[in-house]
């Protein structure tokens, strides 16, 4: 395979996932492991995988979802996957150029300096302002104005003897008289 560009690589295919519902994030996650392999094995057309390696790269804890994914990313042409069914060989991959190695561009509308002819899009993901806050329309308007005097008297309880001491704990205390 030629010259694969890493990061349109990754713009190419990250453009892809965008546009495929049927992808969940451990498909995602699944995908950039290989990605990461195919890497480290100098982007060869076919390299050879380790399950656990990749589900640990992949953060992925079980054998039943990485087979369900990787068969899944191979039905839908993400790659190429042949099991070997032999634990000491390692299955086959090969992964497709998503980027722009012979130089055609990934979105059209983009020039050869990275600029586009149109007008740029801008997300409507603006929160609302409001004038007025609706959430606190029950609030006093000034703090400083309100009566705070003689608020802990009113939560204090009333006794009907001032200062009882049951317990007898501000007199000399005689030991011989039963409580």
């Amino acid at each position: 395979m030629g010259e694969i560009n890493y990061i349109k690589h990754l713009n190419g295919v990250f453009g892809q996932f965008s546009k495929d519902s049927r992808l969940n994030p451990t498909h995602i996650s699944l995908y950039i492991a290989l990605f990461q392999f195919w890497n480290t094995n100098y982007f060869k057309s076919e390299f050879f995988i380790n399950r656990d390696e990749v589900m640990q790269c992949a953060k992925i804890g079980s054998k039943s979802t990485y087979h369900r994914c990787i068969k899944e990313l191979d039905h839908w042409s993400y790659i190429v996957y042949t099991p070997s069914h032999n634990p000491f060989k390692g299955s086959r991959i090969k992964m497709f150029d998503f980027g722009t190695s012979a130089g055609q561009a990934v979105d059209p509308s983009r020039t050869n300096i990275g600029t586009s002819s149109g007008q740029a899009v801008v997300p409507i993901n603006k929160h609302i302002q409001t004038l007025k806050n609706q959430k606190n329309n029950n609030k006093p308007r000034n703090f400083k104005k309100l009566d705070f005097d003689g608020l802990e008297n009113r939560n204090k309880q009333k006794t009907t003897v001032p200062y009882q001491d049951n317990l007898k704990t501000k007199k000399q205390k005689n030991y011989n008289e039963p409580l």
